[in-house]
Parts: structure tokens; C-alpha cells; sequence
């Protein structure tokens, strides 16, 4: 059993956080329409979603570093239980307007949720262990999807409607439990590494006006910038896959069994790619270049695959022209679709785990880790909220496939850049063993970081660290 303030032990706390409350909502939007046979209502809350969550994340980074990990973490989970929960009062009113008020409420809570879920999976471990931790967090995050996905497809395998109400109740008690989980997290300065180094550098706690400062320079960071393009195109794919493709050309029953599907994909493909990004046998840099090119390469084959599909039908849902009408997963033809829908899943894990991968290499300190993923997550949103207003709009599934696959395209150039100048280890990382009764230091006006010596001259890449 992991200590209770070990990194591990924290992290798969964090991790059952987001099994029960994202990875539930990853579930009902997997289904296409979150379970509604209109997906319009679902595609404008998401919309609404990804633009309060654009703000609050990139806010979110100071939330967290003034008042923790624990309380705001728990508060943000129950605004999954009331997303979910507006869906039961749709299904008898057929009035999206509470749906779309709860996505904006949701953004607020999932921003700063997620924001402290970035903190937790790539500062507290090792330098040696991120990607380990990053794949461990994905397979018990997207087990929660996994589960959501049995639900719906066991409870609605001989129907063919919207959700019924009992499923969500059961996905909205779900997301409540999640919330109580997270009031078990600990404070990020009390995390202890298994070698003895603190999970964040000890420094006196930041005001409000020093914190925001604090922020706003990552907008002036020059490699946070140059990963914006990536961080735009984490979540894009989202809209796409989940509504025009698997909500839009198979039976309900076969969205769920798709996600089954996708979510076991996502699992086993994280646990593929650690298996890379950890190997002590090539320095770091050399391996996060042969990731990338692998992401590159499996990302344009999956979306070449979606377009072969895709020239099949322009309309989805009951009125879909796709041949022989909407798919179901007995069916034979359905085969090479979900083919596909597999490998969506395959190449979503590996781009969010690169992502946060690549975050990592960064920083070790938690307060610094707290600022970049809300960045990140902020830039991801603004992506997420274009594409699903996208689908809101009814833009021609092909032109959408089309946008999808150059966001894609333009993200990896700079990503690629930032990797080939990864070091072995972050700037900070030997800052982690002070001790601030024994050590005197001194605050370095550029960082913000606690030191005991003078540190060596930084290379180009860990020289941006704010």
C-alpha cells in the first residue's frame, strides 16, 4: 500500500476522481449527443462548456496554488452531477436552454478540476517515472469511460430512444461519489517523493496580485507558445469523433458498444507508449522524437481511414444517407467503421499523454506545473469550443473532417521543435531536496523558485521556466 502522501498514492486518488466524474461525461459524450437522438442541445452546452472552461483554466492554475488541490477539486466534481442531472429534465421538457447554462457552470468547475488533476500526474512524480504516472492515470481515467459505456449499452441494448432517466441517475450518484473522493487529496507542499524530494519547491505562500502576475507570464513564455498549437488541437477531434462519426452513423446500442471500444483502445495504447517514453535505454529527447513521429504517422492513417468512411454519407441520426442506413455492430458492414472508431481511441491516448508528456519535461515544481497545464487546458478548450460549435452549426461532415485533420497537421511542427530540445532533466528538478529549517536561500526573480546554491547556467529550453 503507497504511503498516503506518496506521489503514487495521490495520483490514483486523483485518478478516481476522474474515473467517476470526468470519465463519466466522457462516457455520455462518446454516445453522441450525450444519449439524445438531437445532438444539437448536447453540441451547444459542449460549446458553452470549452468557453467558460477556456477562461477558468487558464485562471486556474492561481485557484489551485492558493487553495489547493483538495476543496476546489471536490466542489468542481459535483458540477459533472449537475451537467448530467439536467439531462433527466430534458428528456421530459425537451428544453436545452437549463443543459446549456449547466455546460457553462460545468466549464468553470472542470477548468480548475483539471487544472489540478495536470498538477498531480506531472510534477509530483520523478523525472524518471512522468510517463509511467501519465499511463497510469489514463488507464484508470478511461476505465471510468469504459464502465460508461457498459451502462448504456446493457440498459438500452433492446431499445433504440434517448437514455432513460434510471441511466442518468446512475451516472449522475456516480459523479457525487467522485466528489467525495477528492476531499482525500492531500496539499501538494506535504507530498513526498520515495528518494526524499518534495513534489513542490518551498517558497512562501503567493498573494493574489503576485499570483496573477505569475500567470500572465506564461503567456510571454516562448516554448508555452510555441505548444499552444498542440494544446489547440488536444480536444479539437472531440466533436468530430464522438457526434458526426459514432453519433451519426450507428444505432444507439452500437455507440455504446463503441465506446466500449474506444476507451479499451485508449487504455492499451497509453500503457503502449509509456513503454517508450520511459526507456532509460535512449536520452529523453531522442525518445519524445520517435513518439512524435508515431503520433504523427498513426493520427494521419486513422483520419485517412475516417475520410474513406466519411464519403459515404453527408447527413447522420434517423435521416442518415450513409447505404443501407444506420449501422449496427452485428452487422458485418459495420466492421471497417468501427474499425476506425478503435483507432480514434488509439491515437486520442497517445496525443493527450504526449501532451502532458511534453509539459513535464518542463518543470518538476508543482506551483510552476499548476500555471502551464492551465494554460494548456485553456488553449485546448478554445479548440474544443470551435469545434463543437462546428457541429452546432451543421458544417459539412466532410469540410469538418477536413478542418480536424489540418489542426492536426499544424500542431506537430511545433511540437516536434520543443521536443528536439527536451533536456534529461528539468531546470528545478535537484531543487526538490531543501530542507526550510536547515537550508538559507534566496528567490530568483526570473522563476519564483526557492534555491539553497547558485544554479548552473540553464540551457535554452529550461531557461524559460517562469
Amino acid at each position: 500500500m503507497p504511503r498516503y502522501h506518496s506521489p503514487l498514492m495521490q495520483m490514483l486518488i486523483i485518478s478516481g476522481v476522474c474515473f467517476l466524474g470526468p470519465g463519466m461525461f466522457n462516457a455520455l459524450n462518446g454516445l453522441g449527443g450525450a444519449g439524445q437522438l438531437d445532438a444539437r442541445t448536447t453540441s451547444d452546452a459542449n460549446a458553452a462548456l470549452y468557453a467558460s472552461f477556456a477562461i477558468f483554466s487558464i485562471i486556474g492554475g492561481g485557484i489551485v496554488n492558493m487553495a489547493g488541490v483538495r476543496i476546489p477539486t471536490a466542489i468542481s466534481c459535483l458540477t459533472y452531477a449537475l451537467y448530467t442531472a439536467t439531462y433527466i429534465h430534458y428528456n421530459h421538457t425537451h428544453n436545452g436552454l437549463l443543459t446549456i447554462l449547466a455546460g457553462v457552470v460545468l466549464g468553470v468547475g472542470g477548468g480548475i478540476l483539471w487544472t489540478a488533476q495536470g498538477v498531480i500526474i506531472v510534477s509530483y512524480p520523478s523525472e524518471n517515472e512522468k510517463a509511467k504516472f501519465i499511463s497510469i492515470f489514463w488507464v484508470v481515467f478511461n476505465v471510468g469511460g469504459l464502465l460508461g459505456g457498459v451502462l448504456p449499452f446493457a440498459i438500452n441494448f433492446s431499445e433504440s430512444g434517448a437514455l432513460t432517466d434510471s441511466v442518468y441517475m446512475v451516472f449522475v450518484v456516480l459523479e457525487c461519489v467522485g466528489a467525495c473522493v477528492a476531499l482525500m487529496l492531500a496539499p501538494p507542499s506535504t507530498i513526498v517523493r520515495d528518494d526524499g524530494s518534495r513534489a513542490t519547491i518551498l517558497q512562501a505562500n503567493t498573494g493574489l496580485s503576485e499570483e496573477a502576475t505569475r500567470v500572465l507570464r506564461v503567456f510571454r513564455n516562448k516554448w508555452m507558445l510555441m505548444l499552444a498549437p498542440m494544446s489547440f488541437a488536444s480536444n479539437f477531434f472531440y466533436g468530430y469523433c464522438f457526434s458526426v462519426y459514432n453519433g451519426a452513423v450507428f444505432t444507439p446500442r452500437t455507440r455504446g458498444f463503441n465506446n466500449l471500444l474506444y476507451w479499451t483502445a485508449s487504455i492499451i495504447s497509453s500503457i503502449a507508449l509509456f513503454a517508450l517514453l520511459d526507456n532509460a535505454r535512449y536520452a529523453r529527447r531522442v525518445r519524445g522524437i520517435y513518439a512524435v513521429c508515431v503520433v504523427f504517422a498513426a493520427s494521419c492513417a486513422v483520419w485517412a481511414g475516417a475520410l474513406i468512411v466519411q464519403l459515404r454519407y453527408s447527413r447522420g441520426g434517423e435521416f442518415t444517407d450513409y447505404p443501407g442506413g444506420l449501422l449496427d455492430f452485428l452487422q458485418t458492414r459495420a466492421a471497417g467503421p468501427i474499425a476506425v472508431y478503435f483507432f480514434m481511441g488509439v491515437v486520442d491516448s497517445w496525443y493527450q499523454n504526449m501532451c502532458y508528456w511534453i509539459i513535464g519535461t518542463l518543470t518538476c515544481d508543482a506551483r510552476t506545473t499548476a500555471r502551464y497545464i492551465g494554460f494548456h487546458k485553456g488553449i485546448q478548450s478554445v479548440g474544443a469550443a470551435v469545434a463543437w460549435q462546428l457541429v452546432a452549426r451543421n458544417v459539412p461532415f466532410v469540410a469538418q473532417l477536413a478542418v480536424n485533420w489540418a489542426v492536426l497537421v499544424v500542431s506537430l511542427p511545433s511540437m516536434a521543435c520543443v521536443v528536439m530540445r527536451i533536456e534529461d532533466r528539468a531546470l528545478d528538478d535537484r531543487l526538490m531536496y531543501l530542507s526550510p529549517r536547515t537550508n538559507k536561500s534566496f528567490v530568483s526573480h526570473n522563476s519564483g523558485f526557492e534555491m539553497s546554491a547558485t544554479p548552473k547556467k540553464p540551457n535554452r529550453l529550461t531557461a524559460a521556466i517562469i
